[in-house]
């Protein structure tokens, strides 16, 4: 509210000389009507009232129309009815001039956005999640919130990527504003003390930004979960002394994972289907070799690769143009990677796969080809620095686009949509490939082609009150009763249960005869309508009983009593 008095303030304040100009006008023109004398109907002499002088000059000050009332102008009147036509008419003029000029002020509008972006975010009764970034990285987290029923709210530096916002056919209506999401003020506005505030998500370009952001939201909303990204070390350790409650580094996370598809494709694979966009199609597996591999590149990303895969005893022979700026080791190739003899010492025709990991598209785009024409059978890897050149990385047919912002949006969306993910990702690492495919293959079978749908069950009053009141009344509901159709308890719902967590113990891949118990978590996979169908089934006492015994209880309260339901 003090944004909108500060608006018809500042309106005031800028239209008072108008103001003045208009009133004086019409009183100047008012009293003179009521002044000059005029003849009735009958030729008798008459004057004009205040109300009637008011009415005239308010219709024909704006109109100039309606004619002569109540009765015919004398010459006197009409003349004087001249003066006030062009006095009103000038007047009229200066103030829509005035007011045209404040609403073209860009301090003005900015106001005028501040205040209806405040009452958009006030309007919001649901969940929300501030995201401070609406880069490549922003817009794909906002489509996948979106997507799923979560409610967003964007700032964003650039008044462009704000109006992209407005045209991007969202699910949901996404309220943004162009403004410095450093700003507490800013933060504020966005919600950030809001009861509904979910989370606040830094994905600016400036880790000094996001590191700005995360304490702010941390000092303001102490119980908030921050998300932050963070290409640098040291910004993402200071972020944690903060309490971020994750940081995400877009280049050790992509290192990490292919580390994980070259020692371990099926383990790689999971990741990659658990945290695939929702509705994409389901990605084949992928194995890079295990050999030689060549990096152009040793920047932040080259950086994170030679460390990871250092780990998995992979030889790299890095390329890099400027050793000294980036502290490459002696014993690289100095080069940029776009020319046939800086490959060829690198012994390219004996490499089995390349990555170009420079900052530039272009350059990244003449490695692989340059290497392709010296080894055909190479391996490509290519970091992709803009999304607007999808369609020549799609063309180029590389192996593997490394695209930084789709990695850390598919990672932090996995994250808010079902924190239980984490949990089991972080858990499944310990076990082997054989494991992973076993997993794929029943996976495959309950999915088929589309990537699995992931959902997650709390047994708790709020969550699911049907299973909540039946173990309290000491009846059993297993795992097996969930996966039931509560239309046709005889069919299986298309899911499979991934994980039981209860308190600090997790148990991945749970038989469908385990017991739940109040307080458990479950992470299931499967369809998206069978995540409905269980969803509606925890939530009523009726169909759970359907599953469960194949019979349904008395619905009312009459036939209740008389089942035994209610006691006599």
């Amino acid at each position: 509210m003090q944004t909108d008095t500060s608006i018809v303030y500042i309106l005031l304040r800028r239209l008072r000389a108008p103001l003045i100009v208009l009133i004086f006008v019409y009183a100047i023109s008012i009293i003179g009507m009521t002044l000059i004398p005029g003849v009735d109907d009958q030729g008798k002499p008459w004057r004009m009232d205040f109300f009637h002088a008011f009415y005239f000059v308010s219709f024909m000050g704006t109109t100039i129309g309606f004619g002569e009332i109540p009765y015919a102008f004398t010459g006197a009147q009409r003349a004087w009815t001249l003066v006030t036509i062009y006095l009103t008419v000038i007047s009229w003029l200066y103030t829509i001039g005035v007011l045209l000029r404040i609403f073209q002020d860009p301090g003005f509008r900015r106001l005028v956005d501040y205040a209806g972006f405040t009452r958009a975010v006030r309007r919001i009764r649901d969940p929300f999640f501030i995201i401070c970034g609406y880069g490549d990285t922003g817009s794909l987290l906002v489509r996948a919130l979106t997507e799923r029923g979560l409610n967003a709210v964007v700032i964003d530096n650039s008044n462009e990527r704000i109006e992209t916002l407005e045209t991007a056919g969202l699910p949901l209506y996404v309220p943004g504003l162009a403004a410095d999401s450093a700003d507490p003020d800013i933060l504020y506005r966005a919600g950030l003390a809001h009861h509904n505030c979910a989370g606040v998500v830094a994905l600016t370009n400036s880790d000094k930004t996001n590191l700005t952001i995360a304490i702010t939201g941390k000092l303001i909303a102490p119980k908030t979960r921050v998300y932050c990204r963070a290409e640098s070390h040291d910004i993402a350790a200071n972020m944690s002394s903060f309490g971020t409650d994750f940081t995400l580094n877009p280049f050790d996370s992509f290192a990490e994972r292919f580390a994980m598809a070259i020692h371990s494709p099926s383990m790689y694979l999971l990741y990659d289907w658990f945290t695939s966009e929702h509705r994409a199609l389901l990605s084949e597996p992928l194995s890079p070799p295990s050999g030689e591999w060549i990096l152009c590149g040793y920047g932040r990303f080259g950086k994170a690769l030679q460390r990871y895969l250092a780990s998995e005893d992979i030889n790299i022979t890095i390329i890099e143009a400027d050793p000294k700026g980036t502290g490459a080791p002696a014993d690289i190739v100095v080069g940029r990677g776009t020319e046939a003899d800086t490959l060829e010492k690198a012994h390219i025709k004996k490499a089995l796969g390349i990555i170009a990991g420079t900052d530039n598209d272009a350059n990244n785009l003449s490695i692989i080809m340059t290497a392709r024409s010296l080894n055909p059978d190479l391996f490509t890897v290519a970091r992709q620095n803009e999304t607007r050149n999808d369609a020549i990385f799609n063309a180029a047919n590389i192996d593997l686009v490394v695209e930084r912002g789709n990695i850390i949006a598919r990672k932090i969306s996995a994250l808010i949509i079902t924190p239980l993910l984490a949990d089991f990702l972080k858990f499944s690492r310990s076990y082997d490939d054989q494991w992973a495919n076993i997993l794929i293959s029943r996976i495959s079978g309950v999915t088929g082609n589309n990537p699995p749908y992931i959902w997650a069950v709390e047994i708790d009053e709020t969550n699911a009150p049907a299973i909540y009141e039946t173990i309290n009344e000491n009846l059993s509901v297993t795992l097996e009763d969930l996966g039931r159709d509560p239309r046709n308890r005889d069919a299986r719902l298309k899911c499979l249960p991934l994980m039981i967590k209860h308190n600090q113990s997790q148990t991945l891949l749970p038989e469908e005869d385990t017991k739940l118990s109040i307080g458990d978590q479950i992470l299931f996979c499967g369809h998206e309508p069978a995540s409905k169908n269980m969803i509606y089934m925890t939530q009523n006492y009726n169909a759970l009983s359907y599953v469960r015994t194949g019979e349904e209880p008395a619905g009312g309260i009459i036939w209740q009593y008389f089942s035994g339901k209610i006691a006599r």
